[in-house]
């Protein structure tokens, strides 16, 4: 008989570790992989003959009690030979785990099985053939009294998240398209995302990678506003670092800044997934760090509520001042990880409780903090897009963390970010959790503008081609952009967006052509009387927080470029996170861009960099061009 596993994929639940109390013996250890001496996280470390087991740490360490030395331990992961160890008088035991290369074509996912209150995994050991039955006992949210282990998570290899398909934006001729209309885009999810998948020794999937949540990661130098809008704008024109044929327009926006003793008062509700699947040490228990983090920044006219949903949803803690901070920290610490996921039924209850407690002059807002896993309620993306743009019209705004790897939901959770009027974040560790929650509190929790959109429009006499870098899932209608009842992305107090054009100039001869002249329409009247010191008009749009008519200011961008050499800081650091992203997806437009050119650019405008977030994007392209 072939060697198999059976594996049970998308059980809910974890080890049962009631017994623990009669064991004598700590065991710890490190498990890794024998090709490359990697430590691999949620390998699966049971008792034989038991129902007892753990998982690994992302650092591949676990730690189980066993009641003897007798006792034999089994070492599991998907795509790698099992491996069966007696303890014996050892309490330290470190494990090296083959690759499988048959194993894997031969895999069996069997999905979820219940019985009664109780989930099965059927596994066919690979030594004795033999069949062992391992049930994984359901645990509710609210059940701190009980020792639980951590949740068994999906293996790297057997990945199931799930990414939105992004077809790159490609040169358009103004001749036939003059006109380039998008919504801005303040979330930085993919950037974060995209380190966590370099830090663990692999290049990130290429729709995980979105350009314009990379370069909007970090802050840049913009002057605040000085007039009447929320926001100023400015821009800068040089050449292309990829292609020095072309030139590169930098634009960017700066959200007034406020003072967090001046902004309104919070209404929030923690939404929080306490499903099975969130069991894991990047998950849950870094999720509740980091919401302790926020409730520190609480004062004493903020309110928060906490909702959590597994198998079913429920208040944990009604609406709370932030004066005690105390008593919102004991809710979450109460929190555990079991049960399916009644996505919709939460984000339900999150409403009616925001709304219970609305403040009119207030922040309103929903927090969701999850790995985007729905998939017991409201769980399509279109059912979950009504309920939200719902909620949103009645005043009450949504923002979206993200967390955990292995069935991480970047497409559903940009969704819901995106209908809720908010902002979407990815958590991959504590100090994220800070710079999203702490240092940029405002930005993340506070709207200053609403439906903000651009649309530029390129004078032909100067603009042979153009392409938008980023932003094809923000791309709208140009009839869009006077459409007030069309949904666009929020501006926060004191962030900031940036947008690159890359242009080729009239008269250049570039390899990327753009489509040939029209052949039943006369241009050469409109080529030679064009407006040559114009490059392009960038128009804007965008509503008060609590609007409903589009307020419009336009700006135009001359015909004058200053050698890259000689631009601004800000220009070069975005030019070089483009870059970056244009690597990692393997861009056609990238031409011989290098990493080593990247990193060039990048160390020439690190700025001050107070917070070193540059100085470790610099090191994230270090690493990328070691595994490239």
């Amino acid at each position: 008989m072939k060697n198999l596993i059976i594996v049970m994929m998308m059980f809910t639940g974890i080890f049962h570790n009631s017994q623990a109390k009669d064991f004598q013996k700590e065991v710890t250890g490190i498990v890794k992989s024998a090709d490359n001496n990697l430590p691999l996280s949620q390998v699966s470390v049971l008792i034989k003959g038991t129902t007892q087991g753990v998982s690994t740490n992302a650092n591949g360490k676990y730690s189980i009690s066993v009641p003897n030395n007798e006792t034999v331990l089994i070492f599991i992961y998907l795509g790698y030979i099992t491996q069966e160890v007696k303890v014996g008088k050892r309490s330290v035991i470190n494990v090296s785990l083959d690759q499988d290369v048959q194993l894997m074509s031969e895999m069996i996912v069997i999905g979820q099985m219940q019985a009664e209150q109780k989930n099965k995994i059927m596994i066919r050991g690979i030594a004795d053939q033999e069949e062992m039955e391992i049930e994984i006992l359901s645990q509710m949210y609210m059940q701190p009294e009980n020792n639980f282990s951590t949740a068994y998570q999906y293996p790297k290899e057997l990945s199931q998240e799930d990414y939105a398909e992004i077809k790159e934006n490609g040169f358009n001729t103004p001749w036939k398209n003059p006109f380039s209309t998008f919504s801005i885009d303040v979330d930085a999810a993919s950037y974060s995302n995209v380190r966590r998948f370099i830090n663990d020794g692999k290049m990130p999937p290429k729709d995980a990678v979105k350009i314009e949540e990379m370069i909007n990661y970090f802050n840049y130098d913009y002057e605040g506003p000085k007039g009447k809008h929320p926001f100023a704008v400015q821009h800068e024109v040089s050449d292309a670092p990829w292609n020095t044929q072309h030139k590169l327009v930098h634009i960017g926006i700066q959200g007034e800044k406020i003072d967090v003793d001046k902004l309104p008062p919070a209404n929030l509700v923690f939404l929080v997934d306490v499903s099975g699947s969130m069991g894991a040490d990047n998950k849950l228990p870094l999720l509740k760090k980091s919401l302790k983090l926020l409730v520190n920044q609480m004062r004493d006219e903020d309110h928060v509520a906490i909702v959590v949903y597994a198998g079913a949803a429920g208040e944990v803690l009604p609406s709370t001042s932030g004066k005690e901070k105390n008593k919102i920290i004991e809710a979450l610490d109460k929190l555990n990880a079991g049960g399916s996921t009644a996505g919709g039924a939460g984000i339900e209850l999150a409403y009616k409780i925001a709304k219970q407690n609305f403040l009119k002059e207030g922040n309103n807002r929903v927090i969701l903090a999850t790995d985007g896993d729905f998939n017991v309620g409201a769980s399509s993306n279109k059912a979950m897009e009504d309920l939200i743009e719902e909620k949103r019209n009645e005043g009450v705004f949504l923002t979206v963390l993200g967390y955990g790897m292995g069935n991480y939901k970047d497409s559903k959770m940009e969704l819901l970010a995106d209908k809720g009027n908010g902002n979407h974040a990815y958590i991959d560790n504590i100090l994220e959790a800070k710079k999203v929650l702490v240092n940029e509190f405002g930005g993340t929790l506070f709207t200053i503008a609403k439906d903000v959109k651009i649309q530029v429009e390129f004078n032909p006499a100067t603009v042979k081609a153009y392409r938008l870098i980023g932003y094809e899932n923000r791309k709208l209608n140009d009839e869009d952009f006077n459409n007030d009842k069309k949904d666009a992305g929020e501006l926060g107090a004191g962030h900031t967006v940036t947008a690159l054009y890359e242009i080729i100039p009239v008269g250049v001869n570039s390899q990327f052509k753009p489509l040939d002249d029209l052949k039943y329409q006369n241009t050469e009247v409109k080529k030679t009387t064009g407006n040559t010191t114009d490059l392009m008009t960038v128009k804007l749009r965008y509503k008060k927080p609590d609007g409903d008519t589009s307020i419009l200011l336009q700006q135009v961008i001359k015909n004058e470029s200053v050698k890259l050499s000689d631009s601004s800081e800000n220009f070069r650091w975005s030019a070089a996170v483009a870059g970056f992203g244009m690597m990692l997806r393997n861009s056609e437009y990238k031409n011989n861009l290098t990493f080593n050119a990247v990193i060039r650019l990048a160390k020439g405008a690190k700025g001050q960099d107070e917070e070193g977030y540059r100085a470790e994007f610099i090191r994230l392209v270090e690493m990328a061009g070691l595994l490239f």
